[in-house]
């Protein structure tokens, strides 16, 4: 037996089997790093991009779709409101022109809710949305057991401000006989609904979301029938509105009103 050959081949040998535990070792590493990573949460994920959060809702859980219809104004509720002159556009849009200018101040909580429970049909049913200074314009949007009815042009206020802050007229429209299903379904948390526009790209490196809320948005809007759906509505540093479906967990593509 030639020992030299043999301890060569017992050396190749060695060789090789460090070579393979070398890259087994290797890749249970790598894959050990993919699992701590794979498991991180949204949590970390959002903290170590600088991305913060107000406090988030924790108690709702479930919620039902709800239906509902356009309200047919009448002429008996038109009578009821001095001051203004009254048009009643397809029997679902109302269109009102106050006699003289009335002092308003959208940005008081309590003066706004004082004018429109005075001058408007079920005013205490809307609440403030935005304000357009190119437009002078005031949109309110109603609401359902104490939440909003998201951009629904069916049950909607739209106030025209003069430039010394004066309301002179509006447009309402309005859905009636508001009503939940009876089955009521999981919804996706408000975190998840944070990671899917993470995920998707809407939220970036240091961004804060300065709200989150739940609400509702009709994706089909009917004039006759409408059937809207638990939505979160979040807002991202103080200035971007994003909407997610809470069952779906689905982004609302506003312009088209459509689910991305």
């Amino acid at each position: 037996m030639d020992w030299s050959k043999t301890k060569t081949i017992f050396i190749i040998t060695f060789l090789i089997l460090d070579c393979f535990l070398g890259y087994q070792f290797m890749e249970k590493r790598n894959s050990s790093q993919l699992d701590v990573i794979l498991e991180t949460t949204i949590e970390d994920q959002l903290a170590a991009n600088g991305i913060t959060y107000v406090e988030l809702p924790k108690e709702i859980t479930k919620e039902a779709y709800v239906s509902g219809k356009s309200k047919k104004f009448s002429e008996e509720e038109v009578k009821k409101l001095s001051g203004q002159k009254i048009i009643i556009q397809g029997d679902t849009v109302l269109k009102g022109t106050f006699e003289h200018p009335i002092s308003f101040n959208f940005k008081d909580p309590y003066r706004l809710k004082e004018f429109l429970q005075r001058h408007i049909i079920d005013g205490q049913k809307y609440t403030f949305w935005t304000f357009d200074e190119k437009s002078n314009t005031v949109t309110c949007y109603q609401t359902y057991g104490g939440k909003v009815i998201y951009n629904n042009e069916n049950s909607k206020l739209l106030i025209h401000v003069n430039k010394h802050n004066e309301a002179v007229s509006y447009e309402q429209t309005m859905l009636d006989d508001l009503q939940k299903y009876e089955r009521k379904q999981d919804i996706v948390p408000a975190i998840k609904a944070i990671e899917t526009l993470y995920k998707r790209g809407y939220l970036q490196p240091g961004d804060r979301v300065t709200s989150v809320e739940l609400g509702y948005y009709g994706l089909v809007q009917f004039t006759a029938s409408q059937v809207l759906t638990p939505t979160w509505h979040i807002v991202v540093d103080g200035k971007e509105d994003y909407f997610v479906n809470a069952f779906e967990g689905q982004i609302i593509n506003d312009e088209e009103n459509v689910l991305e």
